[in-house]
């Protein structure tokens, strides 16, 4: 299960960087949502992977780490996941803006020479 959840990491990360790296801004925004998505899924890891494990310490047994998920990670993404789409909004109103006045969604405000 770590290997599959390392390849989508890795697919998701190099996918987002080759979409950052696009001279459009729809292809930006995707790659700045893969890229975020993509450190989710990392942040999400470290908490380490574990599955049927209870996320709060049942008080009648005795507290041992290796039977319960850390809640500090799934906190911390859910926190990003909601930044994640104010910013993601922000950049949707600052590029259509930019848009509207280049006339143009090339990154540079120019259209390349043909």
């Amino acid at each position: 299960m770590e290997i599959v959840y390392a390849l989508a990491v890795g697919i998701l990360a190099s996918s987002g960087v080759w979409l950052l790296l696009r001279p459009r801004t729809f292809q930006l925004i995707m790659g700045l949502s893969l890229l975020s998505y993509a450190v989710n899924l990392f942040i999400f890891a470290m908490g380490r992977l574990s599955v049927g494990a209870a996320p709060i310490v049942d008080p009648q047994q005795l507290a041992d780490p290796a039977r319960y998920a850390d809640p500090v990670p799934q906190a911390l993404v859910l926190t990003a996941i909601v930044i994640g789409f104010a910013t993601t909004a922000l950049f949707l109103v600052v590029l259509l803006g930019a848009r509207g006045l280049t006339g143009t969604d090339h990154v540079d405000g120019e259209e390349p020479d043909l």
